[in-house]
Formats: C-alpha cells, structure tokens, sequence
C-alpha cells in the first residue's frame, strides 16, 4: 500500500461547467458554437458522457481554452490520497500545512503556533475551525469565542472573523468549502 494519489480517469465535466460560467455562456452558446448538441455537453458537464478527443477539443474551442487547459483543471473520478503528519520540533514555531493536495471541493491546513491574529478573514464559503490542542480566541462579527480542545465553530461564506492561539501549542484545524465552489444558498419558503 503506498502512500501516493491513485491515477484514476479524470471528470472533465466541472471543468467545462467552471470555464463556461465564468465566461457566461449558456449551453446553447457552447453548443452552437462547437456543433455538439446541448444535450451530450449537459451529459459532459455532469460525466454522464467522456468526450472523444475530438469532442472535447470542439468544446474547448468553444470555451476559448484548450483541450490540455481543461484537462488540467479536471477532477479526478476518484482518488485516495494520504498525507503524512509531520514530526515536530518542541520549539512551537508557528507553521501551517496543508492536509489537502490538489484541487478539490474542500480545502483543509493545520495551524500550529499562534499567527497574525490581527489578520481578519473573509471567506466566500463556509469553514470550520476545529481546536486539535490549546485554547483560541476568535472574534466573528463583533463577538469574542474562547475554545479549547476539542471544540469547534462553524462559520457560514461571509462571515468576518480574525482568531489568535492563547496557549503556545496550539493546533488548529481549519476545514473550508473552496473558493472555486459556488455557494447553494436555501432560500426561503
């Protein structure tokens, strides 16, 4: 068993969907433009269809990209990654790691040490802080929240927050939808 990502065949459907917003193009657009039909592109955009070489190139052209651009920004169908804590020296230095390679739909570090607590955050989607070890003090929309181990606090996109260790090893881990997913709002009934 090794510890590397698994290569797996990659969905280049949210890719195409991502280049496509971001230029705001409809379906339609795309498909007149590439000469493909709405529906196999919608078949793409959810990997319900892997495009032939071909396909996918007209799709780029489409997109204004290259077939290489969009399967570089794909996802992988499926994959296994581990990574490995690391060994620390008692010094508390402050640090953070990433607990997450690559590019997916959460985004996870590891905050050692205290760090800039006057520095205030702004994400776009929600986050979770969890305290590993020692004790934190956030501040989040004008209120003041003490945490030690083993709590956690939840924040929804938007919400202004700074934070800051109160005791020299503290480990905090902090779970983040990613910038790149479009937020799903309930609305209200």
């Amino acid at each position: 068993m090794g510890d590397h990502k698994e290569q797996q065949p990659v969905r280049v459907g949210a890719a195409v969907r991502r280049r496509r917003r971001a230029l705001e193009l409809t379906l339609a657009v795309v498909a007149e433009r590439s000469g493909l039909s709405v529906p196999f592109l919608s078949q793409v955009e959810n990997d319900r269809a892997r495009p032939s070489t071909s396909s996918l190139e007209k799709v780029a052209d489409a997109l204004r990209t290259t077939a290489v651009e969009l399967l570089a920004a794909a996802d992988p169908a499926c994959s296994v990654d581990v990574v490995r804590g690391e060994i620390v020296d008692a010094d508390f230095t402050p640090r953070v790691r990433s607990l997450v390679r690559g590019h997916h739909q959460l985004h996870a570090s590891e905050f050692t040490g205290d760090h800039d607590a006057g520095r205030e955050f702004q994400h776009r989607n929600d986050e979770l802080l969890y305290v590993a070890d020692g004790a934190v003090e956030i501040e989040a929309e004008g209120r003041a929240y003490r945490l030690g181990r083993g709590d956690t606090l939840y924040l929804t996109g938007g919400v202004r927050h700074r934070w800051r260790a109160t005791v020299p090893d503290t480990r905090v881990i902090v779970v983040a939808v990613a910038e790149h997913i479009e937020a799903v709002h309930d609305r209200p009934r």
